[in-house]
């Protein structure tokens, strides 16, 4: 995650957070002159936590996408009231996990 900014974070709309680049849809399938968005740290973990790059390039390749899904919903919901200097720790979700075993 290069190229840390100040500002605020498209995702959760937390204001006064070190963003940074976020491709909507993953260099590795194909995004790498695609649209971008300026996400949190936190944020942006998560989003690589709990899914795939092929999961993000399918169907995840928005905001409005992102928002919707119940996943990352329920840590936007949560991260919004954090303080903007709250570090958080983030793991792979246990069905991500799984899915490199296979």
């Amino acid at each position: 995650m290069k190229n840390k900014t100040t500002g605020t974070c498209e995702l959760c709309a937390r204001q006064q957070v070190a963003v940074t680049v976020h491709h909507m849809t993953p260099k590795e399938v194909g995004g790498a002159f695609m649209p971008t968005a300026k996400l949190c740290i936190p944020c942006h973990k998560q989003i690589h936590s709990l899914y795939t790059n092929e999961e993000l390039g399918a169907r995840l390749n928005t905001i409005v996408a992102l928002r919707q899904d119940e996943k990352i919903g329920k840590f936007i919901k949560w991260i919004r009231k954090q303080p903007s200097s709250k570090l958080v720790r983030t793991k792979k979700s246990i069905e991500r996990r799984n899915r490199r075993r296979q």
